[in-house]
């Protein structure tokens, strides 16, 4: 095993010590329950945001200004999913 004198290190090299603490199942389990209900919380809303847009849209008595600003959303909606499959 060598031995490095941290007073004085070798040259062209950078040291880093850190001390983590490993994650438990139960703090695992915690953070996996959290992300999945921001996720389900997220997914929920996008839809009801896409579910009223599209009933604006076609709506007979929606106005017309009110039928663009729901397309665009919808536009922006579909470019956002069609972004996220693809990832680039």
């Amino acid at each position: 095993m060598s031995v490095i004198d941290l007073d004085n290190p070798p040259p062209n090299y950078r040291y880093r010590v850190s001390v983590d603490r490993d994650e438990t199942p139960a703090e695992r389990g915690v953070r996996l329950a959290k992300d999945m209900v921001v996720f389900l919380l997220a997914v929920l809303f996008v839809g009801a945001i896409y579910w009223l847009c599209f009933h604006s849209v076609t709506s007979p008595t929606a106005t017309a200004d009110g039928k663009k600003w729901a397309m665009s959303i919808l536009s922006g909606e579909a470019g956002g999913l069609i972004g996220y499959l693809v990832r680039k």
